[in-house]
């Protein structure tokens, strides 16, 4: 279920205040980003890798250049997001991101 989360860091991520959300997860505060709606967000430069974003909804969301290498992604939807440089995690295959990017299908481990 995608949820609108109730998180200063989340609102960051929302409303495009990457420098602000990097600040302030620089400080060590905790998340909750699993199942989180990221529609058409641009996220680039954002500081994700580490998080548990499992089951998040990235459809349309401009992604390029992240390292996610670390994230947890389990369940995660990227229909038509823009993935130009990302670092995946080893566990998904190419196939499988490319079915979710062309179809929306939620990736699985291989």
């Amino acid at each position: 279920m995608l949820e609108e989360k109730k998180d200063a860091l989340y609102e960051y991520l929302k409303n495009g205040k990457i420098e602000d959300f990097n600040k302030t997860r620089s400080q060590g505060l905790n998340m909750d980003l699993v199942d989180a709606n990221f529609r058409a967000c641009d996220l680039r430069c954002a500081d994700l890798n580490g998080l548990d974003l499992s089951g998040a909804y990235f459809k349309n969301a401009d992604l390029r250049g992240l390292d996610l290498s670390q994230c947890k992604l389990d369940g995660g939807s990227f229909l038509n997001a823009k993935v130009s440089g990302v670092y995946f995690p080893d566990c998904f295959s190419a196939e499988e991101i490319m079915l979710s990017l062309q179809h929306g299908t939620r990736i699985r481990r291989k």
